[in-house]
């Protein structure tokens, strides 16, 4: 089976819901392409395929086919070292190989190098090393690598600005000729002057066929591609309004004619693309902020010197040093120094965390008091924060699942409205007579009525209501330390009515330690009795034998190498130390092994009461003693369980401690159902029964041991994962270990829910409600364009109140 690569492309000239389904459809055709998804708010294309079968230029030329563009970037590299013309050739054929670079060329003569490349699949930081890797210098860059798509996406902006402002200046003049005629405020020489309607076509013509003609070209396109967009409605009904008017003009017939229409719907719906480009530009500021807190430069030591270099050159095991108030640069493990890290701007928790030897640091935090040295262990695309900025990518490029309802609708909206409008004009043309004394004509009546419907008709509202809502709202969980995988977790999050919280590293602190240590008939003592079970427990990465084995590090017990070593899933371990056998484990080990309690029963129930996990130490068949460990509970838990209650959620605890010591541990949160005695195997059972029940569950864990679990609920998520924030399977990922995330989540993920169907309301009922009005004669043209330019800018607006989202 091939392998597949998956790649986003940054789409230009999508303009409706429409666009996005031909782009789709296209880009499919490409053989090789598995999946394809296609998002109009952020304009980029998702593309899964197998590269043994798909290139990018195929998936570049089917989008250039289909009418699109592909943004690109452009790079003007100095580069030096080079020694003659081939240096030059084999270094254009080095950058020509790289993923994502569309043209490379070098020059020998001028020591430069130009390159053309697709900003989301290769950044200029990573053009500069493989220059480097080649064996050259790079002396200067051409600008932030970053930074392209942007550039490319504000030349669009400043295209559409210049498209506008050129039809304002023909477009006003225009409309106030003719409002002044039509109402009596010119003079009547001027009115009723001949080349009236010969200026009119003056003013128009630039406004219809340059201003208007992006929607010639894009209907052409859509249409080639046998399907309908909104260029196909624009064009039509500005130009039944434009090329009725001349022969108005020319003589051949009588009446009015209608150039200020068909000027001003062009114009008023250039200002809505307009303002909506800049609004969709607002959306995805989120991302720009996280990119904004990657550290410039580094300081770093390389033979014995500390040099300042770009963070891009920073390497995997360079030593690198932090002083108080800047950021760190890249992720690492300290080695000296100790200081308070504010990690606020990733995590969402404002108190700073202590750092020292041994601590992990994440690229981009703020270093606050001492000095820290410490050994980079990811740069460029591994760190946590280039993690979480692609993270968030591609959860703004996925669709939810309610945007399929306005997808089905998008793809024959079009053909729906162009039915309406011939419709329109045939009930008014045949079936409606003038009223007495009208000045109109029949035909001019009609054909008014029918380009109001074309032109108040919006499918871009409807093909935005989602996406931008999804942008803006997995951005601003980003702020917070919130990572949405994708819309559809952010969706479901929503819908959630029961919240299943894992009581180890979720609701405790995962860090187990020995309270008590009970003997009963082992002359040898306490600490030998520890000794042995801490030798069986060494190298243990369970939790409990970790405590076991660090109680008897903190009494300075010398361990020995246990022999014959067997664990058994959810109850214990087994091995022979200094020539006895050794078992270690709960009360069901105790019964599979039929051990003798040797009248520890009261020591265990007490044990148990006080939410102690007790554990039980058997030597050469017999239990001589029990060995008491208790887990302190986070910072938060029980205010995090407080607040899901205040959200109408059901919480349930997980756990494969026994009754006793789950249900003191759930007094003490007050969540309401306990689910105790759970082996590692089973959580996902449990949460299957609670989804037959009828229960939409969130499962709650650490994202690696309960993997099923999280799988198996409606939304996993994964906790207190800190830079590891790609190796959580669950959709959903809290960055930080603070348990109130959960309910900043569901909250963060419900507002987004309301505002998507706020849009969906929106986009439906104006479709619904204006274009039955048009039909009635009720609209004029000007109005339905105006209507039909702000209806997507409502959209995209209220997706953008969603930034200021507090929590509760």
């Amino acid at each position: 089976m091939s392998d597949t690569r998956q790649l986003t492309l940054p789409i230009t000239g999508m303009t409706c819901a429409n666009c996005v389904a031909t782009v789709e459809r296209n880009i499919k055709k490409v053989n090789g392409v598995q999946e394809v998804s296609v998002n109009l708010s952020s304009e980029r294309a998702t593309v899964v395929f197998d590269p043994a079968l798909a290139k990018l230029p195929d998936l570049i030329g089917r989008v250039e086919r289909a009418g699109y563009g592909v943004a690109s970037g452009e790079a003007n590299l100095s580069i030096r070292r080079m020694s003659d013309d081939n240096d030059a050739r084999r270094l254009e054929k080095t950058l020509s190989t790289l993923e994502g670079v569309l043209e490379a060329q070098v020059s020998f003569a001028v020591e430069k190098a130009y390159i053309r490349y697709i900003p989301t699949i290769i950044s200029q930081a990573e053009l500069r090393r493989a220059i480097i890797s080649a064996g050259f210098d790079v002396l200067e860059a051409g600008g932030e690598a970053d930074d392209a798509e942007a550039r490319a996406r504000q030349a669009e902006i400043n295209q559409q600005r210049r498209y506008l402002t050129i039809g304002l200046l023909f477009t006003v003049p225009l409309f106030l000729l003719a409002m002044g005629r039509d109402l009596g405020l010119l003079p009547k020489m001027l009115a009723h002057a001949s080349w009236m309607n010969w200026l009119m076509l003056v003013l128009a013509t630039p406004v219809q066929f340059y201003v208007g003609w992006q929607y010639y070209v894009g209907a052409y396109k859509s249409l080639r591609n046998r399907s309908a967009n909104m260029d196909v409605l624009v064009a039509m009904g500005s130009s039944a309004a434009y090329f009725y008017s001349l022969p108005v003009t020319f003589g051949l017939l009588s009446g009015h004619v209608y150039f200020e229409t068909a000027a001003v719907i062009i114009t008023l719906i250039k200002l809505g693309k307009f303002l909506e480009a800049r609004a969709k530009g607002r959306t995805s500021e989120a991302i720009k902020k996280l990119m904004g807190l990657q550290a410039k430069t580094a300081h770093v030591i390389r033979a014995g010197q500390e040099l300042e270099v770009p963070v891009e050159e920073v390497k995997v095991g360079d030593i690198v040093i932090v002083r108080p108030g800047e950021k760190i640069a890249v992720d690492g493990v300290v080695l000296e120094g100790r200081s308070a890290v504010d990690e606020s701007m990733l995590t969402g928790e404002s108190l700073p965390v202590e750092k020292g030897p041994g601590d992990a640091v994440i690229g981009a935090t703020l270093n606050k008091l001492g000095l820290l040295k410490f050994e980079a262990t990811r740069v460029g695309k591994e760190t946590a924060l280039a993690q979480i900025i692609r993270l968030v990518e591609e959860a703004q490029a996925s669709k939810a699942p309610i945007q399929k309802l306005a997808d089905s609708i998008s793809a024959v909206f079009v053909p729906i409205v162009i039915l309406i409008a011939l419709t329109t004009f045939t009930v008014w043309y045949f079936l409606v007579p003038l009223p007495a004394g009208s000045q109109e004509s029949v035909f001019t009546r009609a054909l008014i009525n029918m380009v109001a419907v074309l032109v108040i008709a919006c499918p871009c509202a409807m093909g935005l209501a989602t996406p931008t809502a999804v942008m803006v709202g997995s951005g601003k969980g980003a702020e917070l330390g919130i990572l949405f995988k994708s819309g559809e977790a952010l969706e479901r999050a929503g819908r959630l009515t029961t919240v299943v919280l894992d009581k180890t590293g979720t609701i405790t602190r995962g860090q187990p330690k020995v309270t008590d240590i009970i003997v009963r008939e082992f002359p040898a003592g306490e600490d030998e009795l520890l000794r042995m079970a801490a030798s069986v427990e060494k190298g243990s990465e369970h939790p409990l034998g970790e405590a076991i084995f660090a109680e008897a590090g903190e009494r300075g017990l010398t361990l020995v190498e246990p022999q014959g070593f067997r664990a058994t899933a959810g109850q214990g371990v087994t091995a022979v130390v200094d020539d006895h056998e050794v078992l270690i484990g709960n009360l069901r080990m105790a019964e599979a092994y039929q051990l003798v309690l040797n009248g520890l029963d009261s020591e265990i129930q007490r044990l148990q009461s006080e939410a102690k996990t007790v554990v039980l130490v058997a030597v050469d068949g017999v239990v001589r003693g029990v060995i008491g460990i208790a887990d302190t509970l986070k910072e938060g838990s029980v205010e995090a369980v407080h607040r899901l209650h205040e959200m109408g959620l059901k919480v349930v605890m997980i756990t494969g401690d026994n009754q006793q010591t789950a249900r003191a541990i759930a007094r003490q949160v007050g969540v309401d159902t306990v689910l105790a005695e759970v082996l590692p195997g089973d959580k996902a059972m449990e949460i299957k029964k609670l989804q037959t029940g009828g229960e939409v569950v969130a499962m709650v864990g650490d994202g690696i041991n309960d993997a099923p679990a999280l799988a198996q609920a409606d939304v996993g998520i994964a906790i207190g994962s800190g830079a590891d924030v790609a190796m959580a399977s669950s959709p959903v990922v809290l960055i930080s270990g603070d348990l109130r995330g959960v309910a900043r989540a569901i909250q963060l993920s419900r507002r987004t829910l309301r505002t998507i169907k706020q849009n969906l309301f929106w986009a439906f009922f104006y479709n619904v409600v204006l274009i039955p009005a048009a039909a009635l004669g009720l609209m004029n043209p000007m109005l339905a364009a105006l209507a039909m330019a702000f209806s997507s800018v409502f959209v995209v607006t209220n997706s953008l109140r969603l930034r200021k989202f507090r929590v509760t």
